[in-house]
């Protein structure tokens, strides 16, 4: 939730949060990275009041955690927080299209399957993180329209979650590509043929898990705790 003044500008606690956010995001400040306050709050020109109620929404997300005689760092990675955020994003997301296909025009559904046709012929020249950027526009087509604000926020963190804990699940998993367009394919049917919502949320929740299934398997296969992937 964004936060601002009585003249409408952000807060500085909402500056804060968005330039420390936009840092994580951008691996600037990379997974274990300490967040000094005062630092911070010189770089932002303002006082650590707003920097530390930042900080605090950045700890409810996740993405900051605080550590004894340390204080704040960026949270590592490992995964079962992977595992975790999956399957909360599938259970979020599954609700959030559920209740947004009813609402979806045909200029929606019609972008959502370009989309997918782009996925798809993006299979001969394989890029896992263009492919990863496409599915997550894919995503956020088919819940767009959702109308619980409150749902809405909560798919967003998680998917935003998930962008720091992992920069590309396909570049372990390149041949979970196919099934995931494929499964795509499904669930635009289900919408476009007005199936129940239960019906849309399921095969949402089930894609999602198809994909963790697969990565976590990847990953007892080649016996790697996951790490996130290089730039």
């Amino acid at each position: 939730m964004t936060t601002t003044t009585a003249t409408g500008a952000p807060s500085k606690a909402q500056r804060a949060y968005d330039w420390i956010k936009s840092q994580i995001m951008t691996q600037a400040f990379s997974p274990g990275y300490r967040l000094v306050l005062a630092s911070i709050a010189e770089t932002l020109d303002m006082s650590v009041v707003p920097v530390r109620e930042a900080i605090r929404r950045l700890e409810a997300e996740g993405l900051v955690t605080f550590e004894r005689n340390v204080g704040a760092r960026v949270s590592m990675v490992n995964g079962e927080q992977y595992r975790y955020s999956m399957e909360t994003l599938g259970l979020l997301e599954g609700a959030a299209t559920a209740l947004s296909a009813e609402h979806m025009t045909a200029a929606d559904l019609a972008h959502a399957r370009q989309l997918n046709v782009s996925l798809e012929a993006s299979l001969k020249n394989f890029d896992p993180q263009a492919f990863t950027e496409t599915n997550h526009e894919f995503h956020r087509v088919l819940a767009c329209r959702c109308p619980n604000e409150r749902l809405n926020d909560l798919v967003m963190v998680e998917w935003e979650r998930l962008n720091h804990l992992r920069t590309s699940t396909f570049s372990f998993i390149p041949e979970r590509a196919r099934a995931s367009v494929n499964e795509h394919y499904h669930i635009l049917h289900l919408i476009e043929t007005r199936a129940p919502a239960d019906a849309v949320e399921r095969a949402v929740r089930q894609h999602r898990s198809a994909t963790l299934r697969s990565y976590l398997s990847s990953r007892t296969d080649t016996h790697e705790e996951p790490q996130r992937r290089s730039s």
